[in-house]
C-alpha cells in the first residue's frame, strides 16, 4: 500500500489546472480570478469632495472667515465655476471640485450671514478632497490572479467598469464512500448498517472551499 505522500503525489501528477471562462461580474461570486485585473483609469477618477460643505481656498480661511458664496456643485454635476479669492463654491459630496479650491469645509463648521458663509475653524489645504488616483492609478493590477471573488472583490470590478471577469471553471468533484455496512441518507438504519453521512459532508465541504 502506498503511503500517504506517495498516493498524493500519484493525484497530483494526474490532475492539471482547470481551464478559464468569462462570466458576468454580478454572477462571479465565490469564483476565482484567472488573470490579473488592471485599473483602466485611476481612482477617484477626478478630484472630489469628500464631505457635503464648501469648496473653498485655504488661505482665505487662515483666520474665522466670511465668503461670498459664488456657486453650487451637486453631486453627479459638473465644477463650472472657479472658486476666486474671497468666495466659497456649494459642494456635496462626490462631486468634482470646482478648479481654485484646496480644500472642502463641511457645513457644520459653517454658519450663513446675510447670504454668505461665516467658516468657524481652521482650514487647511487638501482636507475633506478626495484626489485623483490617491486610492488606485490607471494600469495598477488591483486584482491578481487567483484572487477569491467576495462582495468587496466584485464592487472593485465593478467600479472598474468590468461587466465580465475572467474566472477558473468550476471543478468537478465525484465522492465515492465504500462499505458494505453503508446505507444511503433516507434508509432506515438496521443492527450493522449506518448511514452514509460521511459523504454528505465531504460533498458539503467541497461546496464550502
Amino acid at each position: 500500500m502506498p503511503t500517504y505522500e506517495e498516493a498524493r503525489s500519484i493525484v497530483l501528477e494526474s490532475v492539471a489546472p482547470v481551464g478559464a471562462e468569462r462570466v458576468e461580474t454580478g454572477r462571479a461570486l465565490g469564483r476565482t480570478l484567472a488573470e490579473d485585473v488592471a485599473a483602466p483609469w485611476p481612482l477617484p477618477f477626478c478630484d472630489n469632495s469628500a464631505m457635503d460643505g464648501y469648496a473653498v481656498r485655504a488661505d482665505d480661511c487662515r483666520e474665522p472667515a466670511r465668503l461670498k458664496i459664488t456657486g453650487y456643485v451637486p453631486a453627479g454635476g459638473t465644477a463650472s465655476v472657479r472658486v476666486e479669492p474671497g468666495c466659497a463654491v456649494k459642494i456635496m459630496t462626490g462631486a468634482p471640485t470646482p478648479p481654485g479650491c484646496d480644500a472642502v469645509i463641511p457645513f457644520e463648521e459653517t454658519s450663513i450671514a446675510d447670504g454668505d458663509v461665516v467658516v468657524k475653524g481652521r482650514v487647511t489645504a487638501r482636507q475633506h478632497i478626495r484626489f485623483r488616483g490617491e486610492d488606485v492609478r490607471a494600469g495598477d493590477v488591483v486584482l491578481p490572479e487567483g484572487t477569491p471573488l467576495r462582495p468587496p472583490e466584485i464592487s472593485m470590478l465593478a467600479s472598474l467598469g468590468k461587466t465580465f471577469v475572467p474566472v477558473f471553471r468550476k471543478v468537478r468533484v465525484a465522492v465515492l464512500s465504500t462499505g458494505d455496512e453503508l446505507i444511503e441518507l433516507g434508509e432506515p438504519p438496521s443492527p450493522g448498517r449506518i448511514i452514509n453521512s460521511n459523504s454528505v459532508a465531504i460533498a458539503a465541504a467541497v461546496r464550502e472551499a
